[in-house]
């Protein structure tokens, strides 16, 4: 998440002060990605640095409000698509790569071991969005759901694993001798 233009998106609703949108940032996302405090202000001290934000000073406390300028660069963030110029490093996809490699793991037994894992978080996120009920946060609920299909999509590409470990033309040799 870019908490530069969250905290943009935030500041074009209205003045707060750092503590407030770490707190809103937190509450719009579900708390599924909390912030340090420090990084919301070291990012804050970015934005005025940059001429995004302004900031004001009343009762020793600093309140920051929206430019101009601030306002163009989270509309243009809106209207952009979120950039991916590489994927991620997904622990999982070269943990398995290395197990596949490896006459020394049963890659079975780690497909097992994650699967279980991904459906219990599943579940937990299910619960979570089954008890939120219709009136819910819909910005939470969109959260919810995004996690809920990640969850899924691992779970699919586990069965794929395995369907692709059981065919012998993909099993490796020092597999096949196991």
């Amino acid at each position: 998440m870019s908490v530069r233009h969250g905290l943009l998106a935030l500041l074009a609703e209205g003045p707060s002060y750092g503590y407030q949108l770490r707190t809103r940032l937190e509450t719009r996302t579900g708390g599924t990605w909390p912030l340090n405090i420090g990084q919301v202000y070291t990012t804050l001290s970015r934005l005025e640095r940059d001429g995004l934000v302004e900031a004001t000073e009343a009762d020793g406390q600093a309140t920051y409000r929206i430019t101009a300028a601030g306002r163009a660069a989270v509309a243009d963030w809106f209207a952009g698509p979120v950039e991916r110029p590489a994927p991620a490093r997904d622990e999982l996809a070269i943990k398995l790569a290395l197990a596949v490699g490896s006459p020394t793991v049963d890659v079975r037994l780690v497909l097992q071991a994650q699967r279980s894992a991904t459906r219990h978080g599943l579940q937990e996120l299910t619960r979570l969005r089954a008890g939120a009920g219709d009136d819910a946060d819909l910005a939470w609920t969109l959260v919810l759901d995004a996690l809920v299909f990640q969850a899924e999509a691992e779970l699919r590409w586990l069965d794929h694993c395995e369907t692709r470990f059981a065919t012998p033309a993909d099993v490796p040799v020092d597999a096949a001798s196991r």
